[in-house]
């Protein structure tokens, strides 16, 4: 018979078992180890003492001296910071439901079975490829009211065309216009919604004798829902970091009489030419919470208009 000193040594096939899955966790926290860092290193950490800094009067030149709630007390009596607010929930409740309307009839559009959509879908997707800052100067020549395409095209008609970027009545509709131009990959998302939507509602649609107009409203929109809640969400999030346009397209002036200076660029030129870095963090999170609460509104209403195949 077998002592006890050697059956104790023999390993039982539970043991096996965790001993593997050890060394797999262990192997995989190796491999997720560079993205850990990572993580801690440029997101958590400058995320927790931006938390600090917008208590301070830190600037890039010499460490900051706690002040409480004095960043967030100026804020509310700062005019410019007032006036960024109101350009970009401006261009916020403009852009997002518009970017929605055309995207999804420009997908419903580009869904029909024709002949050579796959070019006519690249096309419209090719102005998301330009670089924001090519796009910027390329609309600043469009939009030129003395000589540019826009005006010009108008004028055939009879139309005076407006300023523009020089009138502070149109230079956030005109932004809102280059922004829309470039919404191709909102376009390809609603077009993979359209995809996902099952054939044979529309093939009973068309049993019970349906028009084109009651089947999208009663099967294509409500069911593209769930991806409109998406963009919606993802739309609202970039409208309020709105930067690099108006940056370049006024050199950060955000002129015509700041009518062009939105949130963030105030908070950019706070930090990098006023070297406010204190200001600047308070800035950051009255912005962090206003896209979170927005999102969160969002989110809450969801529960009424959005719409699951199978539900």
């Amino acid at each position: 018979m077998k002592s006890s000193t050697e059956l104790s040594k023999k390993t039982t096939p539970i043991q096996t078992h965790k001993s593997k899955r050890s060394n797999e966790t262990l192997t995989g926290w190796l491999f997720a180890s560079p993205w850990v860092i990572g993580l801690l290193l440029f997101f958590a950490y400058p995320l927790l003492s931006s938390i600090y800094y917008s208590f301070t009067d830190y600037s890039i030149f010499q460490a900051g001296e706690f002040i409480g709630l004095s960043n967030y007390q100026e804020l509310f009596t700062d005019e410019l910071f007032w006036i960024s607010i109101g350009n970009t929930i401006y261009f916020a409740l403009l852009f997002v439901p518009l970017s929605i309307i055309f995207g999804v009839a420009l997908a419903m559009v580009l869904n029909m079975k024709i002949k050579g959509m796959s070019v006519y879908r690249t096309i419209f997707f090719l102005p998301t490829l330009v670089p924001h800052v090519a796009l910027a100067i390329l609309w600043i020549w469009l939009l030129n009211p003395e000589f540019g395409l826009i005006n010009a095209a108008l004028g055939t008609i009879g139309i005076d065309g407006p300023p523009w970027l020089g009138s502070t009545f149109w230079s956030k509709p005109s932004l809102i216009l280059m922004s829309l131009w470039g919404m191709g990959q909102a376009v390809i998302i609603y077009l993979a919604g359209l995809g996902d939507i099952s054939q044979e509602y529309y093939e009973a649609a068309d049993v019970d004798g349906a028009s084109f107009l009651q089947k999208t409203f009663k099967i294509t929109l409500p069911l593209l829902t769930p991806v409109i809640f998406f963009n919606l969400v993802m739309g609202f999030i970039g409208a309020f970091q709105q930067f690099t346009l108006p940056y370049t397209m006024t050199d950060g002036s955000g002129s015509p009489a700041d009518s062009l200076t939105f949130y963030v660029m105030y908070l950019y030129d706070n930090a990098f030419s006023y070297f406010r870095m204190g200001y600047a963090s308070a800035m950051a999170w009255i912005l962090f919470i206003i896209i979170m609460g927005l999102t969160a509104f969002v989110f809450w209403t969801s529960k009424r208009w959005v719409h699951y195949q199978g539900d």
